[in-house]
């Protein structure tokens, strides 16, 4: 009998595996929450309207079908018996295998503080990706009804926490919309009152890369608008966000590139 490897995730990491086994004697099982693979490095786009979801989407079983040997599930892992060497689904069934293959990918790590998860939303999924446009285009809309500059002023103010790739990506996208849509769009609003800030805790922005192109990127965003905030305490509620060098009445729009890898979030496993 054929090897059963099952595969719990269908991201970049999941898809690679099975890829690698196509076609090949054993039988293989992708099981995902999702029954499609996304394109999380260009989920910025779609929160700033430049992207539609399907342009960064695609069903997993289109991406594997040519894969005879290959089958998919959208169910989520709720817990694994190793004796057994069986998962468990969310809906009651098992799927045994003879190999198992975790590629649960990460998630966002709010540093004790799961209660920012309201205000500033993550960018993993399309669902997020949706919120967060969602919030910005609103904002705007708020924004021209009122007369009153203060509140034109808070509304028109975003704020993205965390200044790694996404980070950094996210609030050069934000601040050229903003400043694009208030242009050609709004009769009411003026250039003067939106800001964009990015706010990293740590030394620099992208602290992972060297430090030139930390400095480039820096000196983009200003050049665009961002207000670049490095700092080593911040704090967020629902009503402002705050740090030691700037405060904002507005909530995060959008929380940036910190992550932590979580196989038992994601996947359900205790």
């Amino acid at each position: 009998m054929a090897n059963r490897i099952v595969i719990i995730g269908g991201g970049f990491g999941g898809l690679a595996c099975a890829k690698e086994l196509g076609n090949a004697d054993c039988i293989v099982t992708v099981i995902d929450r999702r029954n499609h693979n996304l394109f999380q490095p260009l989920l910025y786009q779609v929160a700033t309207a430049a992207l539609s979801p399907a342009d960064i989407a695609e069903p997993i079983r289109k991406t594997l079908g040519r894969y005879r040997n290959i089958n998919m599930l959208m169910a989520e892992v709720v817990g694994i018996e190793p004796t057994a060497k069986r998962v468990l689904l969310d809906h009651g069934g098992t799927v045994e295998y003879d190999r198992l293959v975790i590629a649960t990918g990460s998630d966002y790590n709010y540093f004790g503080r799961d209660d920012w998860r309201p205000f500033a939303p993550g960018m993993k999924t399309l669902h997020e990706a949706r919120l967060v446009r969602q919030r910005l285009l609103l904002a705007f809309e708020r924004a021209e009804r009122t007369t009153d500059r203060d509140t034109q002023r808070d509304l028109l103010t975003f704020v993205v926490i965390g200044g790694g790739p996404t980070g950094v990506e996210m609030a050069g996208a934000i601040s050229e919309l903003g400043r694009f849509m208030i242009d050609r769009d709004f009769r009411n609003l003026e250039a003067e009152q939106f800001r964009v800030m990015l706010i990293e805790a740590g030394p620099r922005l992208l602290a992972a890369f060297p430090e030139k192109l930390s400095s480039y990127a820096a000196a983009y965003l200003k050049r665009i608008g961002v207000q670049v905030r490095v700092v080593n305490v911040f704090s967020t509620s629902p009503a402002k966000v705050s740090s030691s060098r700037a405060r904002s009445s507005r909530p995060a729009a959008s929380c940036g590139e910190q992550v932590s890898s979580r196989p038992q979030r994601r996947s359900g496993l205790d």
